[in-house]
């Protein structure tokens, strides 16, 4: 398994109670308001990163939000030789 890091862009701002319910879904992410758009980066174990991003959107729906894009750094998609 690697360590994806990647930042998954909500629709809506999750308030004080909605964070609490994201956060009893993972583990591995920081919930995050910049700049007024709200997001959550993600350090997710995973075999791929699709695999990472699609859990981790699954995860994110299950609680009634949903994702608006992935964001992730160019070297993130770079795969080690």
């Amino acid at each position: 398994m690697k360590e994806h890091d990647f930042t998954l862009v909500l629709t809506a701002d999750p308030n004080e109670e909605e964070a609490d319910k994201l956060y009893g879904t993972f583990n591995d992410g920081t919930i995050a308001t910049i700049g007024g758009v709200p997001r959550i980066h993600f350090h997710r174990e995973a075999e791929s990163l699709e695999h990472a991003i699609r859990s981790a959107i699954g995860n994110v729906r299950a609680t009634g939000f949903d994702v608006a894009r992935v964001e992730m750094e160019p070297d993130a998609l770079l795969q080690p030789t």
